[in-house]
């Protein structure tokens, strides 16, 4: 009985969170209310059994993602009336596009109900006494090693790319020479003057 209570709790949080993220008008309350569905939505997968799924929610997109989001909406200068005042111009397409994700749903959720796979058979078996974190692990690590391996590769091509587009030689600016600033006396960069009273300093 907790189970089935929990689980009408967590979701009604999820949904109510998700509305509130895309009817809010701050967009720094949408993100926050963007990490509370995220949170709850961990606290689905704990009920289904799928711990790690959980933790990467709570890890990745709500200590990452989320909060990357809300410093950027915090950070950027950006004219809320202006994005307001377009909002009529795209309902339509915005709505065409929702019902064209509701009705690939209801297609999947067809599929997979009216499907030749037995019930047994449509999830991949796990042995009882292994849990959850140790069977995607032996499954990530075995069977799909090489597609991990290049997911890596992927990730770690984008962050070359990210540092040297950051680190480009630009022009205009002064280069920062840390052997000269070493070197530098503190009489070379202090001058000490006897100005008289009434006098301002010449620079």
């Amino acid at each position: 009985m907790i189970h089935v209570i929990a689980f009408y709790l967590f979701a009604a949080i999820v949904v109510c969170s998700g509305a509130l993220t895309i009817l809010s008008r701050n967009p720094v309350h949408s993100v926050l209310w963007l990490i509370l569905a995220f949170f709850n939505a961990a606290g689905l997968m704990v009920l289904l059994g799928a711990e790690f799924i959980a933790m990467l929610l709570v890890i990745v997109y709500v200590g990452a993602v989320a909060v990357l989001f809300l410093f950027v909406v915090m950070m950027l200068d950006i004219d809320f009336a202006e994005l307001r005042a377009g909002f009529v111009d795209y309902l339509p397409f915005g709505l065409l596009i929702a019902l064209v994700l509701l009705a690939e749903i209801v297609l999947g959720i067809g599929l997979w109900s009216a499907g030749p796979i037995e019930l047994a058979q449509r999830a991949a078996p796990v042995n009882p006494e292994m849990s959850n974190i140790q069977a995607i692990g032996a499954l990530l690590y075995t069977r799909y090693i090489f597609l991990f391996e290049a997911a890596g590769i992927v990730l770690l091509v984008a962050m070359i790319g990210a540092i040297v587009l950051t680190h480009r030689a630009r022009g205009g600016v002064r280069p920062q020479n840390i052997a000269k600033q070493n070197r530098r006396r503190p009489e070379d960069a202090v001058r000490n003057v006897n100005q008289p009273v009434g006098q301002g300093v010449e620079l």
